[in-house]
C-alpha cells in the first residue's frame, strides 16, 4: 500500500490512474508468481525477504538453515491433524491474506523420546 495517494494523473502498466487514487498491492499475487525469480531482492516480482535498503539481514542464514530445519522436522516426526480431518484452507477476508481458522497439527516422534534430548 502506498503511504500517499497519487498527486497527479499518471499511467502505469497501461492503466490511467487519476490524482488522489490510493494504491493497494496484492502481495499474495506477487509472492506466488510462478516464474523463476531470484529471491535475494534483485527481482521485484517475488520479495519474501524484502528488497533494497530494507532487505532482511538474515537472508543468507535463512537460505542455509531452512532446508536443514525442514528436513529435520520431516524426518523426525509424523504429522497429522486432530481427528484426521482435512486442513481448512479457507482464507480470512482482510488486507493481508491469512487463514480463517488456526492450523492445528499433531506431531508424533519417529524415535523414542530419550533420543531427542
Amino acid at each position: 500500500m502506498r503511504l500517499y495517494p497519487s498527486m497527479e494523473d499518471c499511467t502505469g502498466s497501461g492503466y490511467h490512474v487519476r490524482a488522489g487514487t490510493q494504491h493497494f498491492v496484492n502481495a499474495l499475487k506477487v509472492d506466488h508468481d510462478p516464474k523463476d525469480i531470484d529471491l535475494r531482492g534483485q527481482n521485484f516480482e517475488l520479495m519474501p525477504f524484502g528488497s533494497g535498503r530494507r532487505i532482511c539481514p538474515g537472508i543468507s542464514f535463512a537460505f542455509q538453515v531452512m532446508p536443514l530445519t525442514l528436513a529435520s522436522l520431516l524426518r523426525g516426526f509424523d504429522f497429522a491433524t486432530p481427528l484426521d480431518e482435512l486442513v481448512d484452507m479457507e482464507e480470512a477476508k482482510s488486507l493481508i491474506i491469512t487463514r480463517a481458522t488456526p492450523f492445528k497439527a499433531l506431531l508424533t516422534p519417529h524415535l523414542s523420546a530419550s533420543l531427542y534430548d
